[in-house]
Order: C-alpha cells, then structure tokens, then sequence
C-alpha cells in the first residue's frame, strides 16, 4: 500500500498576483461519471473553486438570489452539490469511490442552511423579511376579496344550490346531489358559524332575509379565496422561481377577476381552488425533500400532498385532473428510483409503499371520511332519500319503512327500488313513448312521487282480488300484475325494442283495471333475503331485505333498469327495459319491496333493518355519477350560460350570474384578459422551446447546465402536465360546461407564464434595469387590466349600456341589445 501523501499549503507569494477561475484547465468528467446519469442528477459537473480563486463577477453569478433562484436562459447561476470521497482508493479506479452526499435535487427550491437563532427583534425581523411580500399581497387580496361583498342582498347564481345544501346540514335533512360532500358540509359549517338556523329555501334571485347571515357565509367561503393568493407566491418559490416571477405569480392570483368573482359567493368553487393550489404547493414542498428520503418532513409532506388530494376529491371530482398530476410525477419519480442501480431493493419497496400508503390509501380514507361524516349528519329523512337503498332509508329520522308490515301479500300498495348501483324507483307518467308502441312511459326516478305507488294483483284468469278475503302472502315462483296506483295501467313488455337498449324490449303501461292481456304477467323469482339468507331459506317475501327478480312470463325476459338515460321527452329519467338475457348476478335485475301498504298487517320492527357504510358509500357514488352523466346539453333548448371548452383559453365568452336589469346589481364571470390571453400563448410558446432546445441539444448545442435543464423541465412539466390534464377531459366529457369549469386549469398556465418570463428574462444574465424594466410592465398590464374590469366581480349598478369599454370581444353578451 503507498504511503499516504502529504499537502502543505504555504500560502501565496507576496505580490503574485490572484489567479481567475478562467486560467484554470477545465477537466470534463468521463462519459461514465455519475454525474452524467440521469438517475444522479444531483451531482455537479465542475469542480467547485475557492471563492478567494474568483473575482468578484465570477462570485456574484454564482450566488442564488431570489426565492426560488431558479437558472435560466444565459444564465450563470448553478446548483451547488457536494461529492464525497472514500480516504483510500487501494488502487482502484477512482471514480468507482465516488459517493453522493445528501445532495438537493437538482430542480425546484435551491435549499438555503436554516439561519442561527435570532438574539433580537430586528435580527427575527431581517431574518424574515422575505415573508414580507406574501403577507402584503395577502392583506390586498383580503381587500380585493371581501370589498362590497354585501352589496348585492339577492341569492346569486347557484347560491341557490350550494347555501341550500347548506341549509340540509343545519337541518339535518338527507339530500342528494352530483358532488361530493366536504364542499357542502363547509358551506353548512360556515351558516353554522354564522348563527343562520337553515330556513331560507335560498331560490335563484330572491332576497335574503334579515334573518340570513349571508355577508359572514360569503366571507368565510372567500376566505378560501384570500388564501390562493400566499399559496401562489410559495407555490412559486418552491418551484424555485425567481423573486420577479414570484411576484408576478401572486399578483396574477390576486388581479385576476374570475378567481375573484367566483370567490366572494356562497359556492364550491373557492374551495375547490384553495385546495388545488394547495395540492400544488404541497408537492412541490415533497419534491424539495426528496435528498433526504424517509425524514420526517419527506413523510410530513407526503402525507399532506395526500390529505390534500382527498380533500379537492372530496370538493368535486374536477380535483381527480389535479391527482392525476400528482401521480404522473409519482410515476416518473419511481421510475428514476427503479434505474438508480445504487439503491437497495429494501430501499426502492419503501418508497414504493409510502406512495401507495400516502398517495393511494390515505386519500381514499380522506375521502370516505367526508361521506361518513355525510351520513352522520344527514341522519333526518329529505327530499334525496330516493337514491339511497331502501335499507339506508329505514334509519332515517322521520321515515316510516321500518314500520312497514314486513310480510307482502296480493292487494299490497308498493314502491319497487331498483338495486343496482344509482338505482330509482319503478315508476310511471302519463306521457307516452314519441317511438316504439307510444304506450305509456315506465321510467325509474330518484325522488319521492305518487307515480311510483304500484298494487300487486292476480293474474286476469285468476279469481278477483278481494280485499276481505283470506291473506295470500307473496311467494317465490307467483305469477302476478303490478297496476300504477294513479293511472291503473298494468305493467307490460311485448317484442317491440326499447327506446335506448335497443337489445332489450320495451316495457310500458298497457290497459287499466278491466283490460289487459297475458302479457301484463310477471313471474317472482326470490334471489335471496338479508336477514332470512340464501333463496332456499326464504319462507316470505319481506319488505327491504328481500331481493327479487321479475321475469315476464310469456316472452322470458327480465325487468331491468341500469344506468341509460331517457332523451328529454322522458325528463331525463332512466329507463326500465326487459333483458333477454338472463344472468342471475345482474343486479340491475334485482329489487326490492320499499314502501309497502297493507291494512291488514301488523306494522314491521326497524330493529330488523341495518345497512352497511361501505355499501351506501358506493350506492351514493354510482348515483352521483349516474346523475352527472345525465347533466348533457338540450338540443331543443339553449343555454346562453353553456360554454364549451374551445371558448376558454382565448375568454370568447363570459357568463352572467344574475339578472341583467337596469335596478339589479348586475355581476359577470370573465376573466383578466391579458392573465388568460397570456396564458394560452404561454402554452404555445412553451411547445415551441422545448422543440427547439431538443433540436438544438440533438445537434450538440449547450444552452443549460444539465441543472438548469432538469429544473426547465421539471417546472414545464408541472405546469404543462397540469392544464394539460384538466383541460383535455373536458372534450371528452358529455356533460354541459361553463366558464368556471376553466378555472382550476388557469393556474397551470399562469403558473406556465411566469416559468417562461422567469427562463427568458428573470433569471437570465440581463442587466438589473432589464429586468425590473420587463417586470414594471407586466406588473402595469395586469393591475391596469384587473383595474379596468374591477366592476365585475364588485358589482356593476344601474344600466350597464352607461359602462363604457368593456366590450373587447363581440362575443361578450356584457351589454343590452
């Protein structure tokens, strides 16, 4: 072994002068050093000089500033790594001793070393100070955010949905809706906390009562709006933008007039911003505490990033589009862990479980809380109780069907549930079919109505139900007639098609209670009982628990009613078909007894009756979708609020929230043009960029360090990935869209805009008065711009004709013909 040799340093000799960075032979690494490999991004590429080797521009360059500091297009910033070397080579190839520090990530946040403890205020307040902008745009967007917002003493737009699901939680009433519930449970938290008692019925342009606290219910639900603001500034330094671009990030978020609209109502909509902001910001605080893998705070901020994702899941299911931009980062982080050949197989199936565990697990908990929590509540009976299963309603404060006689028999009054998952009630109108044998409509629907009331009767050629008779209880095998209460027509299905399945035939109402024929007869076949248990053990058909099948006898199929949607000539409501097919595990043929009325049985026991969580839970989620299916345009009718998705980006259309009278306060949904217009052309800009560089890469050019590369795309990635990913599924969707669907997938390209001006300008190697020149004015056009449509978020009074300028697009429908 060679002995090991010795350095002396004695220092420089007097009058030599001080050499520069620049007579230094620069070594490039071989192609085999790590720091080449993609999965070791973290490792420098220069050795790092003595800063007394450097003259002072040399030192200034290579100093951070800024927040975030992120390098840029001619930029000479880099991100500072340490390598670390085994004592002892042994006469072995050196590179094969490197061995990585705990190095930061290369893209995102250039990590600072935390400051001493201050030893006085001032020194607490210098050490702090960069926390002084965020809490200044704070305070204008509290202002922004809460100036005149009782101004308009109406119900706005959907207040009338969102404060009278509100008003159910106050009272406790079950109800039903397309969304998930945590929105609406903190909307009825906020009237809560606001002393409103939950009996204003909050219909579309009605004033609200003395009693309602709706200015304290509209400053708690645009308090989510306040808070978009601090998320976006320190969504922008982690991301490691510059200060310029931090700036323009918040002012964009605090100037731009939709957010700021669509905040100061009672609705959804702040919320599920706030929580898509905070989604945002907490992943890129776990992308900067990926050098240190299973600390406490790399499992802190992991843990929120999936608190937060079941949080914006749990507001509306547009926050699914923010999830997925959190599992396309996740997907590419493992698959860069999957090629670090230098990571244990221990170590590469704990990241993978603390994925799964925060990412997976604990927002499904998250979100299945905010439904336990629903039911909780809501435990009165309401106007949604339809769409629950019968079983779910029999616990419901105020609903009879536990004490329903539990045994059926002919000459019962029943209502049929069908229970497939979004299930309603077998139910009919005296409309006709316009196709096939325009008999009466047999629909199922959701909601409590008299057409849903059926008798069980004979057949025709069995002896006359008598209603003093002997009792003759419902049995497995029974041939019967089931004739509507209201309209005596007799359930009926011939070999004509069904007007949606076209496979299945139709089934509608025929004949009354003298006419009829063969095929008005349905065959009961008993699946099974809850309490009772398999089909062999069912002595009676109760109501509730028994699940049941109707098989027609003449032609052998089965009534069925899955999720198809009637056109709107039968009101949007499902359809009932027969299957020809039988599959005894379709439960879309299954049903079951709920209302049943029979004086002459004793009354049932609700002891008997209990329904699982997890079974309601994905009952509600079928019919929430189901529901939301059914949300598609009327061909026959116009929807001057509709817009569609094309019309976004480029703010071809606003949307009016209220009414357009000369003596009403008079609000519009439209966004800062120069934020949106800016945006979309950021998107464009940004294609074109990432084209050229890897045209100019794949001929050898050197633009970026591989640093500064990796932290471009990796915040392109974020924004790009993120509009991307919630604007794309909106041309798939069938469901009818608005403006306000937009606005989620603005923040990615705002977010996009300042990365770009942060690439090109803030972060470049431009002069100071440059840049402070290129931020003044983006700075002048979004506040002037804000300025000038200010009046649409904070109300616009008397005749809007009296507005001048704000016609910018003919498509605006701002003034009165």
């Amino acid at each position: 072994m060679r002995p090991p040799q010795v350095q002396i340093d004695f220092g420089t000799p007097p009058g030599t002068p001080l050499r520069t960075s620049s007579e230094f032979e620069e070594i490039p690494y071989p192609v085999t050093h790590p720091s080449y490999s993609k999965t070791s991004p973290n490792y420098k590429h220069e050795e790092s000089l003595p800063l007394h080797h450097m003259n002072e521009d040399t030192t200034r360059r290579r100093v951070a500033r800024g927040p975030g500091s992120s390098g840029g297009f001619m930029s000479g910033d880099e991100h500072e790594s340490e390598m670390h070397y085994d004592d002892d080579d042994d006469g072995k190839d050196v590179y094969s001793k490197l061995r990585p520090a705990k190095s930061r990530v290369s893209s995102g946040r250039i990590h600072r070393p935390p400051p001493p403890p201050p030893t006085s205020i001032s020194e607490f307040i210098y050490q702090n100070l960069e926390h002084l902008p965020p809490v200044i745009y704070t305070l204008l967007s509290c202002w922004t955010r809460f100036h005149k917002i009782g101004h308009s003493n109406i119900v706005v737009w959907d207040e009338a949905h969102f404060g009278k699901f509100g008003s159910h939680y106050l009272k406790r009433e079950f109800y039903f809706d397309v969304h998930p519930p945590l929105g609406k449970m903190l909307v009825g938290l906020a009237g809560l906390l606001s002393g409103y008692n939950g009996h204003f019925e909050f219909k579309s342009g009605v004033v609200y009562d003395e009693n309602v606290p709706y200015v304290a219910m509209r400053v708690m639900m645009a308090t989510f709006g306040v808070a978009l603001v601090p998320l976006g500034w320190y969504t922008a330094v982690e991301l490691g933008m510059s200060s310029w671009s931090c700036h323009l990030v918040a002012l964009m978020v605090l100037c731009d007039v939709a957010w700021l609209c669509i905040s100061r109502f009672i609705l959804l909509d702040s919320m599920l911003l706030f929580f898509t902001f905070t989604t945002v910001f907490l992943l890129t605080k776990f992308h900067n505490q990926q050098y240190q893998s299973f600390s406490f705070d790399w499992w802190m901020w992991l843990a929120f990033t999936g608190i937060s994702i079941g949080c914006v899941t749990s507001v509306k299911w547009i926050g699914l589009f923010v999830t997925a931009v959190v599992g396309l980062y996740t997907i590419e982080d493992l698959w860069e862990k999957f090629g670090d050949l230098r990571m244990t197989n221990r170590d590469q199936i704990r990241h993978w479980a603390a994925r799964v565990l925060c990412l997976i697990v604990l927002p499904i908990l998250v979100y299945m809380l905010s439904f336990k929590l629903h039911f909780m509540i809501l435990n009165h009976s309401g106007p949604g109780d339809s769409t629950m299963s019968s079983l779910f309603q029999a616990h419901l404060v105020g609903n009879d069907f536990g004490k329903n006689p539990r045994e059926i028999a002919f000459g019962s009054k029943v209502t049929l549930k069908g229970m497939g998952w979004g299930g309603g009630l077998l139910h009919s109108h005296v409309q006709s079919y316009p196709v096939g044998s325009g008999q009466q409509q047999i629909t199922c629907y959701h909601y409590k109505d008299d057409n849903n009331h059926w008798t069980i009767l004979p057949t025709w050629e069995a002896p006359e139900y008598n209603p003093n008779g002997e009792l003759q209880f419902l049995q497995d095998g029974d041939v019967i007639r089931l004739q509507h209460v209201p309209t005596t027509r007799n359930l009926h299905s011939h070999t004509v098609a069904a007007p949606v399945t076209k496979l299945n035939n139709e089934v509608s109402g025929y004949g009354n209670s003298t006419v009829g024929d063969f095929h008005d007869y349905w065959v009961v076949e008993v699946v099974d009982d809850i309490k009772q248990g398999t089909k062999e053990h069912v002595t009676k058909i109760h109501s509730l628990t028994t699940r049941l099948r109707f098989k027609h006898q003449a032609l052998g199929c089965y009534l069925y009613a899955a999720n198809a949607v009637l056109p709107q000539w039968g009101f949007k409501q499902l359809e009932v078909s027969c299957n020809k097919e039988n599959n005894p595990d379709d439960i879309h043929t299954y049903w079951n007894v709920e209302s049943h009325w029979n004086d002459r049985l004793p009354s049932g026991d609700a002891k008997f009756y209990k329904s699982p969580f997890l079974r309601d839970f994905w009952h509600l989620n079928v019919a929430m979708m189901t529901s939301n299916n059914a949300l598609i345009p009327d061909p026959d009718k116009e929807d001057i609020l509709a817009s569609t998705p094309t019309d976004w980006p480029w703010l071809r259309l606003g949307l009016r929230m209220c009414g357009w009278g000369d003596d009403q306060t008079k609000y519009y949904l439209l966004g800062t043009p120069v934020i949106w217009w800016s945006g979309a052309a950021s998107l464009i800009v940004s294609a074109i960029v990432l084209v050229v560089y890897l045209l100019r890469h794949q001929r050898k050019y050197i633009d970026m360090t591989p640093q500064q590369w990796d932290h471009f795309l990796y915040v392109g990635k974020i924004a790009g990935y993120g509009w991307f990913l919630h604007y794309i599924p909106f041309f798939i969707m069938g469901r009818v869209t608005y403006l306000h669907h937009y606005l989620p997938t603005l923040y990615f390209s705002v977010l996009m805009l300042a990365h770009l001006l942060d690439h090109f300008i803030f972060s470049a190697r431009w002069k100071e008065s440059t840049k402070r020149a290129a931020f003044g004015i983006c700075a002048f056009l979004i506040v002037g711009n804000f300025w000038w449509f200010r009046k649409m978020a904070w109300g616009i009074d008397g005749p809007i004709n009296d507005y001048w300028g704000l016609l910018w697009r003919k498509t605006w429908n701002i003034y009165n013909a």
